[in-house]
């Protein structure tokens, strides 16, 4: 069961947002991530529930974040229901995508598993619900993942893969570049991996 540290910056000006202690695991049923979130100055500022199945399809996932919250899943595409911080008032929403994305490591693991991209071939297109901070907003996003390299580094426990994707935003035509071993990012805008308990689970061949 990986569990580790990421830290967290804006991407653009790299100001400190906090850090994401996270456990991760695969499961008969896919995989679930769980996180709490601090800011800065060490105060809890929110949390990450999601669980995929073996399709990299989201089954269940609740973000919580200032007061916020969303619950979804992959119902007629994704379904969400976004919570205020009084409690007193949901809004529902439904498009026609496979999955969520947002600010946490976790979403990045998720969709590169929905997606299943193999080296070399051409970018694959997605629709993503993207819940963004600091209030968690559903806000649609497309965006081309492209699976540039794999290769095998050595470790302790043995040869780690490591994959290079790449990720271009449709509507801005901005490219990043994001690393996964298994399921943990070892680096993505706005992300860096701080601190690592275990290994990272592997994943059954692409």
């Amino acid at each position: 069961m990986p569990r580790g540290r990421y830290s967290l910056h804006d991407p653009h000006d790299h100001t400190p947002l906090g850090e994401e202690h996270f456990h991760c695991a695969p499961g008969p049923s896919g995989w679930r991530y769980v996180s709490q979130l601090t800011g800065p100055d060490g105060d809890h500022r929110g949390s990450v529930d999601l669980a995929i199945d073996e399709l990299g399809r989201p089954i269940r996932m609740e973000l919580n974040a200032a007061s916020w919250q969303v619950r979804g899943a992959a119902i007629d595409g994704v379904t969400w229901v976004r919570t205020d911080p009084t409690g007193t008032e949901a809004t529902e929403g439904n498009i026609a995508a496979p999955g969520f994305t947002g600010t946490s490591p976790a979403f990045l693991v998720a969709t590169a598993r929905l997606l299943r991209p193999t080296p070399g071939a051409p970018a694959t297109r997605v629709r993503l619900l993207a819940l963004t901070d600091p209030v968690l907003a559903p806000r649609t996003v497309d965006q081309a993942w492209a699976l540039v390299a794999r290769q095998e580094h050595p470790t302790d426990s043995g040869l780690l893969l490591v994959d290079e994707y790449q990720v271009s935003a449709l509507d801005t035509g901005e490219v990043h570049t994001i690393h996964i071993a298994g399921d943990v990012v070892l680096s993505a805008p706005g992300i860096e991996l701080e601190h690592l308990e275990t290994p990272p689970s592997a994943f059954e061949e692409q």
